[in-house]
This record gives structure tokens, C-alpha cells and sequence, in this order.
């Protein structure tokens, strides 16, 4: 049997961020996946040695790697239309859910216990907060890649996931933040 699971994978690359902002560098959400992932990877490594905690940080890392995935069936619904309210956000979540079941589908039978905990995981896990984390640190990177271009299209952005990442109450973000969020905002010549 042919499976085509990669190849939607690979779809990834064409499916675009950030739908009603300018942006002076598109982003795509492939290239969001990497961020989020080496980001995700950062949280549970400060986790585990600077707080003595447990993460798996290998499924750490793979969680952020699947974490969009859906989109390749759903698109990107923009944050503001997705967080519009409580009837929307529930039906787009149902149809990431039916669409990561349709993307697991796509895998041969013997291969799907190999990555439906990736693509559906226990979204309980403590992994799964590092990973929502990281996706708004990486959102925060971009905003600070924009306003480094002189795009002001991404400054009451900026302001609001700072604040969503704050409202986190994630020690290991609030680590990451205080130490790594201004390299965002340096040049090539600064870093």
C-alpha cells in the first residue's frame, strides 16, 4: 500500500502565517514547526536542569514538530477569528481533531500506533504546555523579526502574546524570556 503521510507533510511549506497582517517576510508553517520545536526543546531542557523537573524531552521536541499539522487540511484560521469566541474556537478544534485522525489515516495500519501519540497526544501531558509555550515564543520571535523590519503591522501583536506568555505561569517560559526574547530584537552585527 502506498502511503501518502509524507507527502501531505511536505505540504507544510505552503501553508501560510499570519493571513490578515502584512508581513514583511512571509512565514510559512513549516518553518514555524523548526522554531516551535528547537524552542519547545529549550523549555524542557531548562525544566529538567534548572527545576528539577521530568520532561521527555525528545517528545517534547517531536509534539512541536506535529503540533500544526492540521492546518495542512484546515489552513491557518487567524488567532483573531479562531479566539473570536467560544463556539468557534470549539468547532475549529473539532475539525483539527478530525483532521489529524485524517492525516493518521493516510499511514500504513502497523505504522499508526507509531504517531498517534504525536499527532493526538494527551493534551494533559505537561509536554503539551511546554509546546503551547513555545508557539507563542515563536509567535513573539516573529513579531520582533517584523518590527526589526520597521513593520509596526506587529506591535500591538508583540504586546499581546508577550502578555499571553506571562499569563502562562510557566517558570521555564518566564526563564526563556528573561533570557533569550532580546536577541530577537538584535541585528545580525549585535548577535
Amino acid at each position: 500500500m502506498m502511503s501518502t503521510f509524507f507527502a501531505w507533510l511536505s505540504r507544510l511549506k505552503l501553508i501560510s502565517r499570519w493571513g490578515l497582517m502584512h508581513s514583511a517576510r512571509p512565514e510559512n508553517d513549516a518553518e514555524h514547526s523548526l522554531q516551535t520545536a528547537m524552542i519547545a526543546h529549550g523549555l524542557a531542557v531548562i525544566g529538567n536542569r534548572r527545576l528539577g523537573r521530568h520532561y521527555d524531552e525528545n517528545k517534547t521536541v517531536t509534539l512541536a514538530v506535529y503540533h500544526d499539522v492540521s492546518e495542512i487540511f484546515t489552513g491557518d484560521l487567524p488567532t483573531p477569528v479562531k479566539h473570536h469566541d467560544k463556539m468557534i474556537r470549539d468547532a475549529y478544534h473539532r475539525q483539527e481533531q478530525a483532521a489529524l485522525s485524517r492525516l493518521l489515516l493516510t499511514l500504513p495500519e502497523d505504522l499508526r500506533p507509531g504517531f498517534a501519540d504525536s499527532l493526538l497526544p494527551d493534551e494533559a501531558a505537561p509536554e503539551c504546555k511546554l509546546v503551547k509555550a513555545a508557539d507563542r515564543i515563536s509567535a513573539y520571535a516573529k513579531c520582533m523579526e517584523e518590527l526589526q523590519c520597521g513593520n509596526r503591522e506587529f506591535a500591538s501583536a508583540a504586546r499581546n502574546i508577550r502578555a499571553s506568555i506571562a499569563a502562562l505561569q510557566l517558570e521555564e517560559a518566564d526563564i526563556f524570556m528573561n533570557e533569550f526574547s532580546d536577541g530577537f530584537n538584535m541585528t545580525l552585527d549585535e548577535l
